[in-house]
C-alpha cells in the first residue's frame, strides 16, 4: 500500500487535499477485497456439487504449489460415509494420456514407431484393405469403429467379464467408418489395440508396465487398474441419475474399458503425474509435445486432438485436457503449461449437477487471475430470435440445427438431444450451468448466415455456416390410444438391449434397455417421434396383422427390432 505524505509547508487547500485523498485511501482500504483464488474456487465447488449427494474431489496447482484441495458431497450415500480430498475414483478416458505416453517410452527406448502398422503387432486383425498405424490409434483417426458406439453394447455387452483378445474379436470385424486418416472420430477400440500393442511390445500385461513404469517411480500409490473384485483402499461409489434421484451406477465389467479408461485414482496422484511431465522422467519432452499438438488430416484440418490430449485454450492460454466417463464416475483434468497451472476434477457420479470440464476451466480460469465472465441472460424479441433459425453444416453429415419458439431458442446437433440456449445479447447466447457459448454472424437483412460454438469456453470457435431453413417437424396427430395397446411389448434391438413400449393412459412410452422411459408423439397411426432426440419409431404388422417389429431410425440408420415373445 502506498503512504501518504504531506509537507509541513502545504498550504489549507493542499491539506485539504490531502485530507480527502487520504480518506479515500482508507475507504478503499475498508472497501471488500475480490476473493483469493482458494475462496472464489471453494465457492464454485460448494455450488457445484451439494452436500448429502455425490460429489468432487478437486485439486489447483501453480508452480508446484497446491492452491486448491478439498472435496465435497457423499462417497457412499447407503452409509453416509463423505468424500475425502484423497478418495479414489474411476478415470475413465483420463487413461488415455497414461496409455499415450506408455507408447511414447515404447517409441523412445525403440520398440515400436508411431508409423508401425497395427498388424506388426496384431497380425490377425483384420484391416480391411488399409494400412492402419499406430498413430491413426493415438490421434483417433484410424477409422475402426468404437465398440462402445455399436448397438446394445454399453447396455448389456459391457457386463460381460473378456479377455483383453475376445475383446478386440468383438469389434474387429465390423465395417471400418472412414479410411484411416481422412476423419476423427473419438474411438475407445483403437486404446483398447494400444493396450494389446503395449502387451505385444513390452512383453508386460497393461497393468503391470503401469504400475512398474510410471506409478510406482512416480509414488502414485493410489493409482492402479480398477478391478472390480480387488480391495482398493478409499475406493468410492458411484452413482447415476435415477427416476426418483440418485442411483446406484450399472455394473460394467473393468475387463473392458481396459486401455480405453480401466485406471483408479485421486486428485493427489494425478496432481504428482502432472508435475513429472515437465521433468522428462516420463518420456522426453519432445516426444510430450507431438502428444500436445493437433493431429492435422489427410485434408490439412487440424483435429484438436493429440496423443492421449485434447489440444485447446483456456482465455487465450495454450492447453492441454481430457475428459472422462464411465458408470458412476465423470472426470476432467488439464493442464495449462506455460503457467503451470494444473486442475482435477474427479465426481463419483456420472449425472453430476455440473459437468466437471466446466468447474475444471471456471477453477483454472480462477488461478490464473482471468475468470469467466457470468452470464446474465437479456431479453430478446421473438422476431430478432427467429432470423436465426435454420440449420447450421459443421461437417459432412454433421449438423446443429437452432429452433425458435416463441421467445426461447434450442440448438440440437445431429443425433443429439435438444438444448434450451438463453441470450446474453441479440447475437449471442449460452446454456445454463455451462461456459459453453455461440453467436451468430448476420448478413445485411439480420438473418444469420453463420454459427460459431466456444465449446466449453475455449477461444477458438466451431464453425458451422447455414445451409436450410429449419425442417419440418413431425406434426403430431390424434390417434385413438386404444392402437397403443397392440404396440406395447419388448423389441430387441441387440442382443440383449431392449426396446421396451408401455401404454400409460393416453401417452406411449419408450424405455432401452439401462435408459430413461421418454414419450413417443403419433405423426400417423404407426409413425412415431421422440422430441429429446433426433429419432422416429415406425411400427410394422406382420403377416397375421398384428406388430412384431419396430425400426428405430436415428443417425442417418434405420434400426429394425423384432418383437420378443
Amino acid at each position: 500500500m502506498s503512504t501518504l505524505f504531506i509537507r509541513r509547508t502545504a498550504n489549507l487547500a493542499a491539506l485539504a487535499l490531502g485530507a480527502l485523498t487520504l480518506a479515500s485511501a482508507l475507504q478503499a482500504a475498508s472497501a471488500p477485497k475480490p476473493a483469493a483464488p482458494a475462496d472464489a474456487i471453494d465457492a464454485l465447488v460448494k455450488a457445484s456439487y451439494l452436500p448429502g449427494s455425490p460429489g468432487a474431489a478437486v485439486i489447483a496447482v501453480r508452480d508446484g504449489k497446491v492452491v486448491y484441495r478439498k472435496a465435497v458431497g457423499m462417497a457412499d450415500l447407503e452409509l453416509d460415509v463423505p468424500l475425502r480430498p484423497d478418495s479414489v475414483f474411476r478415470l475413465g478416458s483420463v487413461t488415455k494420456q497414461f496409455t499415450a505416453v506408455a507408447i511414447l517410452m515404447l517409441a523412445e527406448e525403440g520398440k515400436l514407431a508411431l508409423s508401425d502398422p497395427i498388424t506388426k503387432f496384431l497380425p490377425d486383425y483384420p484391416t480391411q484393405g488399409h494400412v492402419i498405424t499406430v498413430e491413426h490409434l493415438l490421434t483417433h483417426t484410424s477409422g475402426i469403429q468404437s465398440y462402445t458406439g455399436m448397438p446394445g453394447w454399453m447396455a448389456t455387452k459391457i457386463q460381460a467379464d473378456l479377455s483383453l483378445m475376445e475383446l478386440i474379436d468383438g469389434f474387429k470385424k465390423e465395417p471400418m467408418e472412414f479410411a484411416p486418416g481422412t476423419r476423427w472420430s473419438y474411438d475407445n477400440s483403437g486404446y483398447v489395440l494400444l493396450g494389446a500393442i503395449i502387451e505385444k511390445a513390452s512383453g508386460t500385461p497393461y497393468a503391470t508396465f503401469l504400475k512398474r513404469r510410471i506409478f510406482a517411480p512416480l509414488g502414485m500409490k493410489s493409482t492402479t487398474y480398477g478391478d472390480n473384485g480387488e480391495i482398493i483402499p478409499r475406493r468410492v461409489h458411484g452413482y447415476s441419475r435415477g427416476p426418483g434421484g440418485d442411483a446406484n451406477a450399472r455394473y460394467l465389467s473393468m475387463t473392458q474399458p481396459h486401455a480405453a479408461g480401466a485406471l483408479v485414482s485421486t486428485v493427489d496422484d494425478l496432481a504428482a503425474w502432472d508435475a513429472a511431465l515437465y521433468t522428462g522422467k516420463v518420456a522426453s519432452q519432445a516426444s510430450l509435445e507431438k502428444a500436445w499438438t493437433s493431429y492435422v488430416l489427410a485434408n490439412s484440418k487440424a483435429t484438436k486432438y493429440g496423443y492421449g490430449w485434447m489440444v485447446s485454450s483456456l482465455r487465450g492460454r495454450p492447453s492441454v485436457e481430457h475428459g472422462g466417463g464411465i458408470f458412476g464416475f465423470s472426470t476432467y483434468v488439464l493442464r495449462v503449461p506455460k503457467e503451470r497451472v494444473f486442475v482435477a476434477v474427479l465426481c463419483n457420479s456420472d449425472a453430476p449437477k455440473t459437468d466437471p470440464g466446466v468447474v475444471a476451466r471456471r477453477t483454472a480460469a480462477l488461478v490464473l487471475g482471468d475468470p469467466f465472465p457470468e452470464n446474465v441472460a437479456v431479453p430478446v424479441a421473438p422476431e430478432v430470435l427467429a432470423r436465426y433459425a435454420g440449420v447450421y453444416e459443421i461437417e459432412k453429415d454433421q449438423q446443429r440445427t437452432v429452433i425458435v419458439e416463441g421467445d426461447r431458442i434450442y440448438t440440437q446437433r445431429t443425433g443429439g438431444a435438444r438444448a434450451e440456449a438463453k441470450p446474453r445479447s441479440a447475437t449471442e447466447f449460452f446454456y445454463e450451468n455451462s461456459i459453453t457459448t455461440f453467436r451468430f454472424v448476420t448478413g445485411p437483412d439480420g438473418r444469420a448466415t453463420e454459427m460459431l460454438m466456444y465449446a466449453n469456453g475455449t477461444d477458438e470457435p466451431e464453425r458451422a455456416v447455414r445451409v436450410a431453413d429449419v425442417p419440418s417437424a413431425p406434426k403430431e396427430t390424434k390417434v385413438d390410444p386404444a392402437l397403443y395397446d397392440a404396440y406395447a411389448g419388448a423389441y430387441e434391438l441387440a442382443p440383449r438391449f431392449i426396446l421396451t413400449v408401455t401404454r400409460e393412459g393416453d401417452h406411449l412410452m419408450t424405455q432401452a434397455t439401462g435408459q430413461q422411459k421418454f414419450e413417443i408423439f403419433p405423426s400417423s397411426e404407426t409413425e412415431f417421434f421422440l422430441k429429446v432426440v433426433d429419432a422416429r419409431i415406425t411400427f410394422v404388422k406382420g403377416p397375421d396383422g398384428q406388430v412384431d417389429t419396430i425400426v428405430l431410425h436415428q443417425n442417418g440408420r434405420d434400426m429394425p427390432a423384432k418383437r420378443k415373445k
